[in-house]
């Protein structure tokens, strides 16, 4: 059945898995180390109290089963282990069938995780990691050579992933038709880069060149996946660039590395000229191709309510349509903020709470606060409380759920909770006897600024976003 595989994507597939599994690793090792206090018994969003109001068939978990702090912690170092085995090619030494069976491990064990993670794990890139996750498993290993209605699902994956983030963005914020939303970006991303300093300080000339190749790049290469080859490498390849040069301005969770991992999927060697290994030539037994054609079917049909948000004018981001998430759709930054808040926690051991007395800040670990603290690159691993922090300060709506319980936990010195943190004032067994949260509007500082002071940031004063408050 040669119309069934493509033996030259042969070395494709594999750096596709090979990456695709170093992401399952960041996922898993940043479930196991933030899970007590964002989602643990004593956490600010309970597992235990969701499962318990949350029907299993839509949220399907292990953790419907059974839930203890414990054993979530050996679920998600457990995936740590498999993705470390498959980061190492183990998946290359089994028969095919157990090659499968071990890409499905990672994958039904992180949408336990997701689909009883609520707001923490409300990102785009959740889904995307397990809609990828679910073709892989079907793309085989060295037995095989690589299925072709497979490596389409895959590029089918990369089309929504950018042309929906291109719509949303057309649609969206008028910013981004006049070519100016990168004036802003930059600057008010929700968790900047070590390098986003000196992105937002070029001329205003190339933000617009930026903004322009964004609208080619996710409008118009995105068709010529479906072209034939050299075509479809070739702009694989401009998608390469461009999540790179994302990599380089953000902090971006591994949205940009798996995008990357998607575009790599698209590239055949021969194609472009690289050299390669002789390529795998068997199609597979009979079972393997039943399987495939049938999930290739499911696919497809699954696709119906993705592509319909896609043309429609209410055009949604990252939505998921089945508690599996089997096909979803993508987007971001349909509106780009033009002025950065920032809510600074601040803590006091005063008794009586005053506006002059003593106030100690809690610093977080990639969003920013002390103005002379340089951001940090954490991307591929994501800190989801930063990431939060970051819309509560849009508006206290998103905060309503969980920032209640954050300062409860910093009242009480919860050793989980402060090790979310890059510094806390006050030892678990001293904690604040007030906690309060101001905010503050950030910008990034001139290069005037920076030589004089050494601040990368500047900050005045908004309005108090909570008063003064102490435990219960």
């Amino acid at each position: 059945m040669q119309w069934f595989t493509e033996p030259d994507y042969g070395l494709a597939r594999l750096v596709f898995q090979r990456m695709l599994a170093v992401v399952y690793l960041f996922a898993f090792l940043g479930a196991a180390r933030q899970f007590r206090a964002l989602l643990g018994d004593r956490g600010m969003l309970p597992v235990r109290r969701y499962v318990a109001r949350t029907p299993a068939r839509r949220a399907p978990s292990v953790f419907q089963l059974y839930y203890s702090d414990r054993f979530y912690a050996l679920w998600a170092w457990a995936g740590c282990a498999v993705s470390l085995a498959l980061v190492a090619g183990v998946d290359g030494l089994l028969p095919l069938w157990a090659a499968m069976l071990l890409w499905a491990v990672p994958w039904v064990m992180y949408l336990s995780v997701v689909n009883v993670g609520q707001t923490w794990y409300g990102f785009g890139w959740e889904s995307l990691l397990l809609e990828t996750g679910f073709l892989a498993v079907f793309l085989g290993n060295d037995e095989v050579a690589p299925p072709v209605l497979v490596l389409f699902l895959l590029r089918w994956v990369l089309f929504r992933v950018e042309f929906g983030a291109g719509l949303i963005k057309l649609r969206g914020d008028a910013c981004w038709r006049r070519l100016t939303c990168l004036f802003h970006h930059h600057e008010t991303q929700p968790m900047p880069g070590p390098l986003s300093w000196f992105f937002h300080r070029l001329p205003r000339p190339l933000h617009r060149v930026e903004a322009a190749a964004n609208h080619l790049t996710q409008l118009v290469v995105p068709v010529f996946l479906f072209a034939p080859q050299p075509v479809a490498g070739w702009a694989a390849v401009a998608m390469v660039v461009s999540q790179l040069w994302l990599v380089l301005s953000g902090n971006f969770a591994w949205l940009n590395w798996l995008t990357i991992a998607l575009a790599v999927s698209v590239l055949d060697p021969s194609a472009l000229s690289v050299p390669t290994t002789a390529p795998a030539a068997a199609s597979g037994p009979l079972w393997y191709v039943v399987v495939v054609c049938a999930v290739t079917a499911l696919v497809l049909v699954r696709s119906y309510r993705p592509v319909r948000n896609l043309v429609s004018r209410r055009q949604v981001m990252n939505r998921s349509f089945d508690p599996l998430h089997l096909v979803n759709s993508y987007g971001a930054f349909g509106s780009v903020s033009r002025v950065r808040y920032e809510i600074v926690i601040e803590g006091s051991p005063d008794p009586v709470p005053r506006a002059d007395g003593t106030w100690l800040a809690y610093e977080f670990r990639g969003k920013p606060g002390d103005v002379r603290r340089w951001p940090r690159q954490f991307a591929p691993y994501h800190l989801r409380l930063d990431w939060l922090m970051w819309f509560a300060a849009l508006s206290p709506a998103y905060a309503h759920p969980w920032f209640g319980a954050l300062v409860e936990r910093l009242l009480t010195g919860d050793p989980d909770t402060l090790r979310l943190l890059r510094h806390s004032p006050f030892p678990p067994d001293a904690p604040p006897r007030h906690v309060r949260a101001r905010l503050f509007r950030y910008a990034f500082a001139s290069g005037r600024e920076l030589r004089e002071t050494g601040a990368c940031w500047t900050r005045s004063y908004v309005r108090d976003f909570l008063p003064p408050t102490r435990a219960a």
